[in-house]
């Protein structure tokens, strides 16, 4: 069964990336497009069973040290951020991924955790995404993740808007807007879980479920509640409580009605920043621990009551997402043995 899942491996991987538009690096192989790559006996699996990888504040690979810290920092920093340095301290802890959306997806991440907010003076009412600092506006990277999909027809995403800062309503009336611009026919209208398979995807040419923690989403047919896209958070720094939270989430998910995020990431303490202020988060928290969540993740299996969409912060650090995607075999063989 090993060589079978090897050999699937290389299949699965054979693509090679073409360089992203931004001019960025250019991955030798890649994962853009594990989903339509996943064999017959998975195209009617509910995809809150599969096995799809994610990224923890995704957007955070670029954040504005020129621009005014965001509303979702304390006063106190706010105060302290009138020095240049401090918001070059607080870039490195802000960043929590190297690659852009499109590279993300090329190497298979399916699933994005955004936060967003308006920005003060900002007179358009346009909508950035939000870490500490600034990022791209929302619309770039709606346009840059639009771009992949068109070109990648059976690949599905999922757009998780889970913290909104300084927005009024007219703020998230334009944030929609924006979705259906940019995705159009693409977005998928809110219903039944268990009826979300690649196959009833396909047939729909719908490719974008939007998650929306907000009540807007009622107003809407093609957002989802957060409810329906739980992600229980840790909020530690040891590897060992983090897997431990992990396991007790998972033995408490619910087996119907709802997807389920694992956030494999370590969230640092005011002490951890305050010991490692000029190494930042990757060099003071995540590099020397994700082998460690990585071998977590390799020790999981997807279906009703196993993991469902794992996140990590750098995921590029190892190979997360051919990780998380090659869980998807234990589903094929246990089927393939069902058939017998």
């Amino acid at each position: 069964m090993l060589a079978v899942r090897k050999v699937r491996r290389k299949l699965r991987m054979g693509t090679i990336c073409s360089p992203s538009p931004s001019g960025t690096k250019t991955l030798e192989v890649c994962n853009a497009d594990w989903m339509a790559s996943l064999p017959p006996l998975l195209h009617n699996v509910p995809l809150s069973n599969l096995a799809i990888p994610g990224s923890h504040d995704s957007f955070s690979y670029w954040v504005d040290e020129k621009s005014p810290v965001g509303p979702d920092q304390t006063p106190a920093i706010k105060r302290l951020a009138r020095i240049s340095l401090v918001k070059k301290l607080m870039k490195k802890w802000s960043v929590t991924q190297n690659l852009t959306f499109r590279e993300q997806l090329d190497a298979g991440i399916r699933y994005f955790d955004l936060r967003v907010s308006s920005k003060p003076g900002d007179a358009d009412q346009e909508i950035y995404f939000i870490h500490g600092l600034f990022g791209i506006r929302v619309w770039d990277g709606l346009m840059e993740i639009d771009s992949f999909l068109t070109q990648h027809p059976q690949e599905i995403v999922f757009l998780d808007f889970n913290h909104f800062y300084a927005m009024d309503e007219a703020h998230h009336k334009r944030l929609i807007l924006r979705i259906q611009e940019a995705f159009g026919n693409k977005l998928c209208s809110a219903c039944s879980v268990e009826s979300m398979t690649l196959q009833t995807l396909w047939e729909k040419k719908s490719q974008v479920l939007i998650f929306y923690h907000c009540p807007f989403y009622k107003q809407y047919p093609f957002l989802w509640p957060g409810k329906k896209i739980p992600a229980p958070w840790a909020n530690t720094t040891s590897v060992r409580k983090l897997i431990l939270f992990l396991e007790t989430t998972l033995s408490e998910r619910s087996p119907h009605g709802s997807f389920h995020v694992s956030q494999a990431i370590l969230t640092p303490r005011v002490k951890t920043i305050a010991r490692g202020l000029v190494g930042g988060l990757k060099n003071t928290l995540v590099h020397r621990n994700l082998p460690a969540i990585l071998d977590w993740v390799k020790t999981q299996k997807p279906g009703a009551l196993g993991v469902n969409i794992i996140t990590s912060d750098f995921v590029d650090l190892v190979d997360f997402a051919t990780a998380v995607i090659e869980l998807n075999d234990l589903l094929q063989e246990d089927r393939a043995l069902a058939k017998c």
